[in-house]
């Protein structure tokens, strides 16, 4: 089993700054992609980045990139989402996952993923 637990989130101004974290334990040996998803009042969850555990590949959903950034610290087992130049529609619970399943592309589906934090809630108001 794989523990996920996220900080940092908050409430922000458009155009501000967040950085979130999600520190992981218990079998992190077996993680192979850890990402972030997002959920909004009313909506679906939704993808917003990922990278392969070995920090060799990343992905991003189209409304974020070039202003967030997901990144790892190998020696606290830590994954951050760097978010800048935030939006009102940034506005969402943000969870952390984890897979532990090989696959040959970064997978952008919730149901993917076997491991789920309880959530943080970033707030960017306008």
């Amino acid at each position: 089993q794989v523990q996920l637990v996220e900080s940092g989130g908050g409430l922000v101004q458009a155009g501000g700054s967040l950085r979130l974290s999600c520190a992981a334990s218990g079998r992190t040996s077996s993680i192979y992609t850890i990402g972030w998803f997002r959920q909004a009042p009313g909506k679906e969850r939704e993808f917003v980045a990922a990278m392969r555990w070995s920090g060799r590949n990343t992905d991003y959903a189209n409304s974020v990139k070039g202003r967030f950034t997901i990144s790892r610290d190998n020696a606290k087992i830590t994954v951050y989402l760097q978010m800048n130049s935030l939006k009102p529609e940034d506005t969402a619970v943000y969870y952390c996952a984890a897979d532990s399943t090989v696959l040959s592309v970064i997978s952008t589906m919730s149901s993917d993923y076997d491991y789920w934090g309880q959530g943080t809630q970033v707030t960017v108001s306008s």
